[in-house]
């Protein structure tokens, strides 16, 4: 049974929760554009002001696990809240940051205030919808495309304009205005009281954590080997030691049989292909517009519009398809068209620096973002629909591994774009996104896969 709305009409409670999630993919995205412009603001290296985007990313990447834990504790409504009230408050601060360092950090809090938008409106969106997860599903993957597709041409144009100070001013204000929408519209619901498995929060956070941080790091180029390969070593034990401290558990941050079920873990690995894909358009192709191609901030920003605005459209096709076809059967097209879309944009790309490659780019990025349109609904589909979707963290992780796939393209693009080897760059990415449709035929499909039997005291099930 549905939970009450608390008199609130189900349009504008739609409405409410879908705003917020255009408003954190625009916080995500909105500096990929002037990127160049902060660098030479602060008199910065470009590497230095991709970090900028990686630690946004990577923040709130690592946190998703936790403050699904937080929504499930204290109620999703009051967390979502809280979450963009922070995030009004870290765009303030960082329209008067006075060093790159500084905004690096207060990027950094907005990430991790934006760590809880995507668990907590997919949460809420079954919890007020659970007759119609996939189409609320298909409608959360639209409002992704739709911040996705304005966030770029928003930051150019204003960069171009008024400089890239007043766009955390203005998105500022635009927290401002979604704040109140969900206070106005989204009824509370009770919170599940649920024991923090401190244990298994550090183990799993800060193994992502550890990972994601060295190959940030890595990018810069200027970092020890040694002591990035200690790094990685520790944050992949400290992965194995969650894995073992969660086993015949149930009191686990995330009880292992629904972490390793196999829904679960295809929808994850899609979810991460189709970000990494995502991540390295979005800081790559405006790099290239605005660096070989010699556009300005504002043009680059309307063209890349493209991509993010047709993911926007696919979305609800998707979600039709996938009704009539089967998810699984989509998601496999996903991957596969951008396999082919990826390898062909490093093709162009390298082919030189004629309005027909900026053309032909613009032709390529139709299909990027139709192809993530066909994954990224019926994974989160998947992953809501599957025995995890009951668990706050297991929603935050899902969301957790698909932000990771964005922080660990954003230190892809930082590596490979200034040897200026495109092809390497978008061929590395077709080989991810080949990897997660390998997972993709693992397994039986859904209708088959027995849900786990894990009970819980906390209210889930």
């Amino acid at each position: 049974m549905a939970p009450s709305a608390g008199g609130a009409p189900r349009r504008t409670l739609q409405v409410a929760l879908l705003s917020v999630t255009v408003l954190g993919t625009m916080c995500n995205n909105v500096v990929n554009v002037p990127l160049r412009s902060i660098a030479a603001d602060f008199d910065q290296p470009l590497s230095a002001a991709v970090l900028c985007v990686g630690a946004f990313a990577l923040t709130l990447a690592v946190t998703m696990p936790f403050t699904g834990w937080l929504g499930d504790r204290w109620g999703q409504t009051r967390v979502l809240t809280g979450s963009v009230a922070l995030m009004m408050l870290a765009q303030a601060l960082a329209a008067l940051a006075p060093t790159l360092p500084l905004l690096i950090a207060l990027r950094a809090l907005q990430g991790l205030a934006c760590s809880a938008i995507p668990p907590m409106v997919m949460g809420l969106l079954g919890a007020f919808y659970p007759e119609r997860r996939l189409e609320m599903m298909g409608a959360w993957a639209a409002a992704n495309g739709v911040g996705q597709a304005i966030g770029p041409p928003v930051g150019g144009l204003v960069d171009d304009l008024l400089g890239w100070r007043a766009i955390f001013a203005l998105l500022t204000v635009a927290c401002l205005v979604v704040l109140l929408a969900l206070r106005w519209c989204v009824p509370d619901l009770p919170p599940r009281p649920t024991p923090l498995d401190v244990r298994g929060a550090v183990l799993l956070t800060g193994g992502v954590a550890l990972i994601l941080v060295v190959l940030t790091a890595f990018s810069q180029r200027d970092a020890a080997v040694p002591v990035l390969g200690a790094g990685l070593l520790t944050g992949a034990l400290l992965l194995l030691g969650y894995v073992v401290s969660a086993r015949n558990r149930e009191s686990a941050l995330i009880p292992l049989p629904v972490l390793v079920e196999i829904r679960f873990v295809r929808s994850m690995a899609a979810g991460f292909a189709q970000m990494f894909c995502l991540g390295t358009s979005l800081v790559a192709l405006p790099l290239l517009f605005t660096g070989p191609l010699g556009m300005s901030t504002a043009l680059a920003g309307v063209l890349f519009f493209t991509l993010p605005a047709v993911m926007a459209v696919g979305a609800p096709v998707a979600s039709r398809t996938s009704r009539r076809y089967g998810a699984r059967l989509v998601l496999r097209a996903g991957l596969g068209s951008l396999v082919v879309a990826t390898f062909l944009t490093g093709l162009v790309a390298g082919l030189g620096t004629s309005a027909w490659v900026a053309a032909g780019l613009v032709v390529l990025m139709v299909g990027l973002g139709f192809g993530m349109a066909l994954v990224q609904t019926p994974a989160a589909a998947g992953a809501t629909s599957s025995a995890a979707g009951r668990y706050g963290a297991a929603v935050g992780l899902f969301n957790m591994v698909r932000f990771s796939g964005s922080a660990t393209a954003a230190a892809w693009v930082a590596w490979v774009y200034p040897t200026g080897h495109l092809l390497v760059l978008f061929v590395g990415c077709s080989a991810v996104l080949a990897a997660g449709l390998a997972l993709g035929w693992v397994g039986p499909d859904p209708e088959q896969v027995p849900r786990p039997s894990v009970s819980r005291t906390s209210g889930h099930g």
